[in-house]
């Protein structure tokens, strides 16, 4: 975005080093005066106040779990559950809530409720994730914040960020320090 100078894209930039737009004002950003804003309250609950998805497709292996605990033990929350207002079902989170279940019951997770149809609730549930994973690596800067990282003491004192790390550089085919010719 820097390198914009005009048009959508500086509006974006801008928008990235200001406050995100309120009440009126989302409505005015949306270029097309139609986007509606869903989201209907935000917070903290204990883990034990939400329901899981039952139709959650998206399973989640031991090592996706383990990179997942990584994170959340290395920086703690930085991400949230999301949540339907009229089913009471997670759309989103369903890992990170089990991992604040394995903490205990009244462990705090952060939530973002949204008020949609069942049929918009299926929607988000088939599409969010798939959405999130077209996004494609740039592989010079992703090596620069590995190359960054690695000498950090976050993750120098953390054996499983450390590890992390070191996946994401070989799924991304990217150069991590020393480990680089190595596989996860």
């Amino acid at each position: 975005f820097p390198a914009l100078s005009s048009g959508v894209g500086a509006a974006i930039a801008l928008r990235f080093e200001g406050a995100a737009p309120q009440g009126d004002d989302v409505a005015k950003d949306s270029g097309n005066g139609h986007w509606r804003n869903r989201i209907i309250e935000y917070g903290t609950r204990p883990a034990s106040q939400f329901q899981a998805h039952p139709r959650n497709w998206r399973k989640h292996p031991k090592a996706q779990r383990e990179a997942l605990a990584a994170s959340l033990n290395g920086v703690g929350w930085v991400g949230v559950v999301l949540e339907n207002a009229r089913t009471g079902h997670l759309l989103d989170g369903h890992e990170r809530l089990w991992q604040a279940l394995e903490q205990g019951d009244e462990t705090p997770v952060p939530y973002i409720t949204v008020d949609v149809s069942e049929d918009e609730e299926r929607l988000i549930l088939a599409t969010l994730d798939p959405i999130a994973a077209m996004a494609q690596t740039d592989a010079e800067t992703l090596e620069s914040i590995l190359a960054d990282l690695r000498t950090s003491e976050l993750v120098q004192d953390d054996a499983a960020l450390d590890a992390l790390l070191h996946r994401i550089a070989a799924e991304a085919n990217v150069p991590y320090g020393e480990y680089a010719d190595e596989t996860p």
